[in-house]
């Protein structure tokens, strides 16, 4: 069913209220890191996973967790480690010797919201046990395949700066992350103020605000976003100058950048400029919002090269330039 801009235009403002009461309630717990939360909600209404990076001590796992609090749905936490099993992810099957037959004890993958902390403590074997539930949405237990709860999102943090116990995550995987985040200190307002809050016994109580209902309802309005084939052949023309920067007249990045972003980068480009469309209260899609949204999305799909590494300049650096130079329509 065909819906008009005036409708849209009206479902947009009545749906951005329930934002702004789950923006109010995080804010209870979460000083400022507004970015962080705004980026968080757009994963949830674009239904895509997000990886944040970030120092110990800057609100990652609790932001998660309070936004997972301030909606209605299951939540899941995993702590990632080096003896960590899929069984433990995913869950197995356990033998009945009085029936003589198999059942299934479903693990905390089972749910809408998972946190994954410090995801890249953990080793390849329990990496490759998550692409198919991110990707799928689903997971294979012994022979039979489960589908997992709608919504469900992952939501992984890790620590950029310590390297001894991790292991890099892999490439294919890295990928299906629709947003990577870098989080940063507060200011020093902010920092007096989490001072002043955090330092006391009593902690604040979250309301659930928002439901799985409202998430459906945002992400069929967030698809109904008008997006301009002039938009469009941007998109397409960000994604191309990270693989062919020459034909862009970028040709300084052919030796920076060892691989470009994927096709997944197009389509998530795509989807995260209509909700941030959607939560700027707009029915329509602009250039500016996929400038604002393009470095979360593309950071960790750029491979840069030893020459990059050299010059100490870094995804962000590169994507930066790239958006400098394309033509906007």
């Amino acid at each position: 069913m065909s819906v008009t801009a005036q409708e849209l235009s009206s479902e947009i403002e009545a749906l951005s209220h329930r934002l702004t009461r789950l923006r109010d309630e995080v804010g209870k717990v979460i000083v400022g890191q507004r970015y962080m939360i705004d980026r968080l909600l757009m994963a949830l209404i674009a239904d895509g996973h997000v990886l944040i990076e970030g120092i110990p001590g800057l609100a990652k796992t609790t932001s998660i967790k309070t936004v997972a609090e301030a909606v209605q749905t299951n939540f899941s936490r995993i702590q990632f480690t080096p003896d960590l099993l899929p069984a433990d992810l995913i869950g197995t099957e356990i033998y009945r010797p009085q029936s003589g037959d198999f059942t299934v004890k479903k693990g905390p993958l089972f749910t809408n919201l998972l946190l994954a902390d410090e995801i890249n403590r953990s080793p390849a074997k329990v990496q490759s046990a998550l692409l198919e539930a991110m990707q799928e949405r689903q997971v294979t237990i012994g022979d039979t395949t489960h589908t997992l709860p709608d919504p469900f999102l992952v939501l992984a943090t890790q620590n950029p700066i310590e390297q001894e116990g991790t292991y890099p995550l892999p490439e294919a995987q890295v990928d299906r992350f629709m947003l990577k985040l870098r989080v940063d200190y507060p200011n020093k307002v902010e920092e007096k103020e989490i001072m002043r809050r955090m330092a006391r016994r009593e902690k604040p109580t979250i309301e659930p605000v928002l439901t799985p209902d409202d998430i459906r309802q945002m992400r069929q309005v967030a698809d109904s976003i008008y997006l301009d084939g002039k938009v469009e052949d941007y998109i397409v023309d960000i994604v191309f100058a990270t693989r062919e920067p020459g034909l862009y007249k970028l040709g300084e990045l052919e030796k920076l950048i060892d691989y470009g972003a994927s096709p997944r980068a197009t389509i998530y480009l795509a989807q995260a400029a209509r909700v941030q469309a959607f939560m700027s209260g707009r029915s329509y899609v602009t250039p500016q919002d996929v400038k604002d949204i393009g470095p979360d999305v593309l950071r960790h799909r750029l491979l840069v090269s030893y020459e990059a590494e050299a010059r100490d300049l870094t995804s962000d650096d590169l994507i930066q330039q790239i958006f400098n130079t394309v033509d906007v329509p």
